[in-house]
């Protein structure tokens, strides 16, 4: 049976905003002015105003109707008037009329041209956000997951916060990270560390490896140079969820440790931190530690960026990961990977609604639980 509660009334009025009715509006004022004073004095000089208006909201075409009706309707108007339809006054209105008009169809032909192209561009954007942060799959192998990422510049899909998950013959293994810095220097080294981790992740077997290889990455293939960022670093953790189960290994790149969050509460996993990604020149030699951690049934691992521990209030305070968690969640027994990270993202935007600065940080976060624990 068909849903006629979802069928369009036919009857009813499109809807639009408030600027798109502004056109009939200046007609309608114009045209009441004209009746208010019965003829005598001419008002129709008021519709030279209406093409602009409609420039606005519509496309040539339609600007050029309206440019069209406000030239005859100021014509009508002074042919109501004896004497007045080829007077000298009058045929210079209607030439302003003509040329406001004409100046108008191109503004409007302009923004319409403007306008796809900006849709091009967004199409672009978002292709781009694909290929980089690939959607988080709800479950790979024994780990389910999901997870969420905004960028923290208004307008843009991609910003300098990255994350994967991919199967591999060691385990399930995850990466996420913050690069220092904005813009595209940012972007171009997200791609850079994604496209190492997505190789390298199959082919190295211990994290720590792993981790110098995506070092290796960022010295050859992110900014360099005059133009480039000479203090270009990238906090990381990298994880893995071996074929064993139950337990998580952890390399820390300098990023905000990991939280456990399950139904005896939420507590941070102790790391060994190491220098961040392109740092690792300051300390040859010396390979990141790796540590193993093991996970109950039942507990969900919570890995995010600093834009989601540094969002602040209104007061300035700082976002308590950990305690916002346990406070929302502490009565949980069965924790859902989706509902975590909805809460998160939903309840950093609460906190920091009010927050008197502007300068917002990107933010991601994952959260991943094993389905068949030791």
């Amino acid at each position: 049976m068909p849903d006629r509660s979802r069928r369009p009334d036919r009857w009813s009025l499109p809807r639009h905003g408030w600027l798109w009715w502004l056109p009939f509006f200046a007609v309608l004022i114009d045209l009441a002015a004209e009746i208010a004073l019965r003829g005598q004095e001419p008002v129709s000089f008021l519709l030279t105003g209406v093409p602009p208006l409609a420039a606005a909201t519509r496309g040539p075409r339609g600007t050029a109707v309206a440019t069209a009706g406000c030239l005859g309707l100021q014509m009508l108007m002074a042919a109501l008037r004896p004497g007045h339809f080829a007077e000298q006054h009058h045929v210079a209105l209607y030439a302003g009329t003509l040329l406001i008009g004409t100046a108008s169809i191109a503004l409007a032909w302009q923004r319409e041209r403007t306008k796809q192209h900006l849709i091009r561009a967004r199409s672009v954007a978002e292709a781009m956000q694909k290929t980089l942060l690939r959607p988080v799959p709800r479950r790979l192998g024994p780990v389910r997951a999901a997870g969420f990422y905004a960028a923290g510049e208004g307008g843009t899909l991609v910003g300098g916060d990255l994350y994967d998950i991919c199967t591999t013959p060691f385990g399930v293994r995850v990466i996420i990270g913050d690069v220092r810095g904005k813009g595209m220097d940012a972007v171009q080294t997200v791609a850079a560390v994604l496209g190492s981790f997505r190789v390298s992740a199959h082919e190295w077997t211990s994290l720590s490896s792993l981790a110098e290889r995506l070092e290796l990455s960022i010295a050859r293939n992110s900014p360099a140079g005059e133009d480039g960022d000479p203090e270009l670093f990238v906090t990381a953790l990298v994880l893995e969820f071996p074929h064993t189960g139950g337990a998580v290994r952890v390399v820390d790149r300098g990023h905000p440790p990991p939280i456990v969050l399950g139904p005896h509460g939420a507590r941070y996993l102790a790391t060994v931190p190491g220098l961040p990604l392109g740092l690792g020149g300051m300390s040859p030699g010396r390979p990141a530690e790796t540590t193993q951690h093991a996970l109950g049934p039942g507990e969900v691992l919570v890995v995010h960026t600093d834009g989601v521990s540094e969002a602040r209030d209104a007061s300035g305070h700082f976002y308590p990961v950990r305690d916002r968690l346990a406070e929302h969640f502490g009565d949980t027994r069965s924790l859902q990977p989706e509902a975590i990270v909805a809460f998160l993202q939903s309840d950093t935007e609460h906190w920091s609604a009010d927050a008197a600065t502007t300068d917002n940080d990107d933010q991601a976060a994952l959260a991943l639980m094993l389905t068949h624990p030791r």
